[in-house]
């Protein structure tokens, strides 16, 4: 059936269409109704439910969710009840850990006043709180288009098709999906939102910023023995096991009863093929001091997802006719205090405010300009503003040199508001910085033991992935030759290694090398987005309610 048969699609209209439940959608849609109690708002969530696409490590800075909900702690419901008793940093060699002193960290990188959970039940508890104000909230529909009017303003987005078999055939379960048309459109689907990328590319939004940078954070949770459960403990570390040039660290978290939130982000501008993120995640738990905190316990989860990093310079321009970016779409992760909740909830709410003043003015499509002229001023923008150089020194200096000028350059900032860097560049975007193959040697993968160290098949069984299986490849290869000559022959297959679920492989056929795409195994981290050295693969949402399940991830 060609796009001129199919059935028209069934539309809805709202004042404020928001994409994504995540914490700045779930933020913004409180507090539009907080504001303005007659207007009608809807959120799509590609997620099976409120949460289950959502992974953080998390530890939460409150500044955000004090404003929006100033008794949460009041709330018996609320997820987040272990705060943060005792922060340490160390750096990691094979053998040791040592602690760096407190007094050496900036002030911005205390930790004390926040708290521990899952952010995933955090925005489960959001969600109630959203429809008791009236919002409707639509889980298991993905945004998959953005609609424009005649003037080329964006009135909203359709929800993908469902019933679509592989070859593109309709099934007797075909569904046409829907539009819901918006005075304006909130766009926030996370980092490397398919959707957000159009709209930057459309309206050349980042044409006055650097380009954006990511990491790849992998996380599991355990319940490990009572007797070595410190509740209110959080450490990062930096170092071992990744070499000096290659960014990154962990993080452990001991929370609620006897859990252990343990986690591993890498830069993804590493320059080595043969590195896998999935391999050092499990390398690291092997460390004499690490270990021992989870011999005898239990793994109960395990997810992966991209992280926005490129912080203040590469901020996007927010605002475009008819809508506007919020949370990690746009890209507000303050990447040393490895936080990004409290400036995702921070922008939906200004993002709201801004909005509100606009229709009570009678204004509909327009660009919200108003606040993509605030953010630099506020909240969010005054906590990226003096870690802006952190990322770029690191990158181009190296652990051992440019994490110290980093730890510098936040402590001019913070007492002397300037940098002696001034504001620095990125250079280029992750997919450039791989080398070829032939300059590295094949690093030794993590032979796992079922017990502390694990393969990605049974990783990725614990996210509670699933995917209708006749559906169409939602991992597009714009050329596949390409992908053979390049991706393939001269840089090793590193798809293979930097997919944290084991969706790509290439193998070995009598006819050569074939590329395979085990859809149904992807985690929607979107790593393969930003890393495929060419560009050549693009995520696209599958149908709806597709991905992960994640609990208390």
């Amino acid at each position: 059936m060609s796009t001129e048969e199919l059935p028209p699609r069934e539309s809805m209209e709202f004042d404020v269409v928001i994409v994504g439940a995540g914490p700045s959608g779930l933020a913004a849609a409180i507090r539009l109704k907080q504001l303005n109690a007659d207007l009608n708002i809807v959120v799509v969530e590609k997620g099976s439910e409120v949460g289950a696409h959502i992974l953080s490590g998390a530890v939460i800075d409150p500044v955000s969710l004090d404003k929006l909900i100033p008794d949460w702690r009041e709330d018996a419901d609320c997820p987040l009840t272990t705060q943060v008793k005792d922060d340490r940093f160390y750096w990691m060699t094979g053998g040791s850990a040592i602690r760096l002193p407190g007094f050496a960290m900036p002030p911005l990188m205390n930790n004390h006043h926040c708290y521990i959970g899952s952010l995933g039940n955090v925005c489960r508890w959001l969600a109630p709180k959203a429809e008791a104000l009236g919002v409707e909230i639509y889980p298991g529909f993905a945004a998959t288009e953005v609609l424009y009017d005649e003037q080329g303003a964006v009135r909203g987005i359709a929800t993908g098709d469902m019933g679509i078999a592989r070859d593109g055939s309709h099934k007797d379960s075909f569904t046409r999906g829907m539009e819901l048309l918006g005075k304006y459109t909130l766009f926030a689907e996370g980092a490397r939102g398919s959707l957000s990328k159009q709209l930057i590319a459309k309206f050349s939004l980042d044409a006055n910023s650097e380009p954006p940078k990511f990491g790849i954070g992998l996380k599991e949770v355990w319940e490990i023995d009572p007797a070595k459960h410190q509740k209110g403990l959080i450490q990062h570390s930096f170092g071992w096991p990744l070499n000096n040039k290659t960014g990154g660290g962990s993080f452990l978290y001991h929370y609620d009863d006897n859990k252990v939130a343990v986690g591993f982000v890498l830069h993804l501008n590493y320059d080595d093929p043969y590195l896998s993120p999935f391999d050092e995640f499990q390398r690291f738990k092997t460390h004499p001091s690490i270990r021992t905190v989870f011999e005898g316990g239990k793994r109960l989860a395990y997810g992966a997802r991209a992280i926005t990093e490129g912080g203040y310079q590469s901020v996007p321009r927010l605002s475009f006719p008819g809508g506007a970016l919020i949370g990690c779409a746009a890209g507000f992760v303050n990447v040393p205090r490895i936080k990004g909740v409290h400036n995702a909830m921070g922008s939906g709410m200004l993002a709201a405010e801004h909005l509100v003043a606009a229709l009570a003015a009678g204004r509909a499509n327009d660009e919200l300009a108003e606040y993509e002229n605030a953010w630099r001023g506020s909240q969010v923008g005054k906590d990226l503003y003096p870690i802006r150089n952190v990322k770029p020194l690191w990158s181009k200096f190296g652990t051992l040199i440019g994490v110290p000028l980093g730890g510098l350059d936040m402590w001019t900032n913070t007492l002397f508001g300037f940098s002696l860097f001034g504001t620095l560049s990125h250079a280029k975007p992750d997919r450039k910085t791989l080398d070829p193959a032939r300059t590295h040697t094949p690093i030794a993968p993590v032979k796992p033991d079922g017990k502390l160290t694990f393969d990605k098949l049974s990783s990725v069984f614990l996210s509670n992935t699933n995917h209708e299986e006749d559906q169409p490849i939602h991992l597009k290869v714009a050329d596949m030759n390409l992908q053979k000559t390049s991706e393939h022959d001269v840089f090793a297959g590193p798809s293979n290694r930097y997919c944290p679920a084991g969706v790509y492989e290439w193998v070995e056929e009598d006819s050569g090398p074939r590329f395979q795409i085990n859809a149904q195994n992807c985690v929607h981290c979107k790593t393969c987005d930003v890393k495929d050295p060419n560009g050549n693969i693009t995520w696209v949402p599958p149908e709806g309610g597709g991905g992960p399940n994640y609990q208390g991830m």
